[in-house]
């Protein structure tokens, strides 16, 4: 019993001829242009990696790859996650997409490496399409206001920028010592358009040094993906 299951388990799959280990290959090729052209157009206004954009299309094939060796043994299968289940990852991901489009290489690797075109061309091509329409959304930066100035101006600048962004900007730093005061705001890019909106362009910077006793204005942009 013992040997009539490990000979259907050893036995299980079939191998793969020349023609369709080619065929497998150069549809995973294809599909990672795919990808490689759909990250290259949802990353043309931010951090773009070329490097990163290069390893999804290795990551494709290497898939592809994996699964072609695979099969359907399923001890093959079993030796291959324990083998690659040591493996650790720690590269960092500067951009929430890009977990999407990792997820998008490897769906598409299996698929190919099953020879499974249908799924891997229409599924490829939908997931396309979405990055086309929602891959350019940004997020809504979010803008530090540090503004120095002397000890006894705190409750001025308060008040200014009260006034300024009505409850929209959030104190996030007080210090003060015997000299100075520096007061950090964290403001969203949204408030910051509007009020330079009502006010004709006029920057926030240049009427926040109008308030008597503020010495510096400084604005420092953060958002998810970089702070610049």
């Amino acid at each position: 019993m013992k040997e009539d299951l490990y000979q259907y388990l050893a036995n299980q799959g079939g191998n793969m001829t020349v023609r369709e280990i080619a065929i497998c290959f150069a549809a995973a090729l294809v599909i990672s242009f795919v990808i490689f052209i759909s990250y290259r157009i949802s990353h043309a206004t931010t951090v773009y990696s070329a490097k990163f954009n290069v390893s999804l299309v290795m990551l494709t094939v290497v898939t592809t790859l994996i699964m072609s060796v695979i099969g359907n043994n399923v001890a093959l299968s079993l030796g291959m996650v324990g083998a690659l289940s040591i493996v650790r990852f720690r590269t960092a991901v500067k951009d929430p997409r890009d977990t999407a489009y990792i997820f998008w290489c490897i769906a598409a690797g299996v698929c190919c490496g099953i020879q499974d075109f249908t799924v891997a061309a229409i599924g490829s091509g939908t997931v396309f399409f979405v990055m086309l329409l929602l891959g350019n959304i940004k997020s809504n930066d979010r803008y530090l206001v540090i503004i120095r100035g002397k000890n006894n101006t705190s409750e001025a600048i308060h008040n200014a920028v009260k006034s300024y962004f009505n409850n929209s900007a959030v104190l996030r730093v007080e210090n003060t010592d015997h000299s100075c005061s520096e007061l950090i705001y964290e403001v969203s890019q949204s408030a910051i358009k509007r009020y330079e909106k009502k006010n004709g362009n006029l920057s926030i910077r240049a009427r926040l040094m109008e308030v008597v006793g503020v010495e510096s204005v400084n604005l420092v942009c953060q958002n998810d993906e970089i702070t610049r």
